[in-house]
């Protein structure tokens, strides 16, 4: 009887030790996958606090600045200067037209003296002046997203 008992014993054992480790291995990979999305949830984390930082510095640096409205009421506007500005920065009039929230055609007519821009205008144009190249190029990058 002993043999018996034994043998039932270790054949429980057995199967019991196989249910196990099919539900283990389930287990490990369920829990390496669920690492594997927080590591990616980090990094993407990381990058948007990364990304707000320097949101919040260009804001900190616009709230010092007087509104554009305020410095096109004193600012004159010259058609060289703009196609030199255009020029400076490497934009066709187009790209420059979508930075400043008018037309390509109403850039040249700008810079053709043909047409003179509203004060509005004036102000968005004013808003473009103070962009360099890298900042005019990023901020094109996203508009045309």
């Amino acid at each position: 009887m002993p043999n018996l008992i034994h043998a039932l014993r270790n054949e429980i054992t057995r199967l019991a030790k196989k249910e196990i480790k099919g539900q283990i291995t389930a287990l490990k990979a369920a829990s390496a996958k669920y690492r594997r999305d927080i590591a990616e949830l980090k990094r993407v984390t990381s990058d948007l606090q990364k990304r707000l930082a320097a949101i919040e510095q260009q804001e900190r640096k616009r709230a010092k600045k007087p509104p554009p409205s305020e410095l096109a009421a004193g600012t004159r506007f010259s058609p060289k200067g703009l196609k030199s500005h255009r020029a400076r920065l490497g934009l066709s009039a187009a790209d420059y037209g979508l930075l400043a929230g008018v037309s390509g055609k109403m850039i040249y007519k700008y810079e053709r003296g043909e047409t003179k821009p509203r004060r509005a205008q004036v102000a968005k144009l004013v808003a473009v002046r103070d962009l360099g190249k890298r900042e005019a190029r990023r901020r094109l990058a996203l508009l045309k997203q």
